[in-house]
């Protein structure tokens, strides 16, 4: 977890900025000691988007499955993106 002052954004954001960018991790930044915003590059923002829109469907999906929608099997699925493709 990296941890940075809001001091260190305002005096020195290219070096923040790269920081995010090479590391692919949200920066933690502090207001007085407390936590205060978190800063992280739009790759890695866009990634983690993705995955909890992934995320919500996989949920979403599971939660048919259990109301007792109607599901398919494997072989059926794949069947299916064959003759898409």
């Amino acid at each position: 977890m990296l941890i940075k002052a809001s001091a260190a954004l305002r005096n020195n954001y290219a070096a923040l900025s790269a920081l995010a960018k090479e590391t692919k991790e949200p920066i933690y930044i502090t207001k007085n000691g407390e936590g205060d915003l978190v800063l992280m590059s739009i790759d890695a923002f866009e990634k983690r988007e993705q995955m909890l829109q992934l995320r919500a469907r996989v949920l979403q999906v599971e939660q048919e499955r259990i109301d007792g929608q109607p599901t398919i099997s494997v072989s059926e699925a794949r069947m299916r993106l064959s003759d898409r493709i």
